[in-house]
């Protein structure tokens, strides 16, 4: 059954450390676990890796569109290599977490991300994976009394602690990879609930 994982970022230098591509530095770090390089794929609108894992396809993609319009790379990819909604895991940073917590889950609401609106417009169901990113929300940040704007804040680059973090439930997210590649997503959910 091919399988389709799908980092959420906005393409370009300036943004490669910003809170928001933290879906694209899980793809980055499961690409080099599994030998396998993006090539740019104009059709599909983004960057695309083919590996395989215990015989069966799997595609990495890093949409090139700009967030707000991540569900046209996924679409066109997914209708051209008919993978069903199910078999999406899509990556994405989440404000409602703190960063160091990862959290696995089918289908739900898209928590106000412009990417999850447009993919969900795109495959016409919200019924796909998410693995979701903690990057803490600006109001949690003790400051100056006046809340970040949440646009300002995952266009920011992380501090270091929350980096070190992030990059911790990254790695949390790809040792239970294996586990939800062969479909057995409630273990995959309890071991990295289980994790903070």
């Amino acid at each position: 059954m091919t399988k389709l994982i799908v980092g959420l970022g906005n393409p370009g230098d300036e943004h490669e450390e910003d809170r928001h591509n933290a879906g694209f530095w899980f793809v980055d770090a499961l690409a080099k676990q599994l030998s396998a390089r993006f090539e740019s794929e104009k059709r599909f609108h983004g960057k695309v890796a083919k590996a395989k894992w215990e015989g069966e396809d799997v595609y990495l993609l890093k949409p090139s569109t700009y967030m707000n319009l991540s569900g046209q790379a996924v679409g066109a990819l997914c209708r051209f290599h008919k993978i069903t909604p199910e078999n999406i895991l899509v990556v994405q940073d989440e404000l409602d977490l703190k960063p160091g917590t990862a959290r696995l889950k089918l289908g739900g609401g898209t928590g106000g991300h412009n990417g999850l609106k447009d993919i969900q417009a795109h495959i016409g169901t919200p019924e796909y994976w998410r693995l979701r990113l903690g990057i803490g929300h600006p109001r949690d940040l003790a400051g100056d009394g006046r809340p970040m704007d949440v646009a300002d804040y995952v266009l920011r680059r992380p501090q270091l602690a929350e980096q070190k973090l992030i990059n911790a439930s990254i790695e949390n997210g790809l040792q239970i990879l294996s586990l939800f590649l062969k479909g057995d997503t409630q273990t995959a959910m309890q071991e990295l609930h289980s994790k903070g």
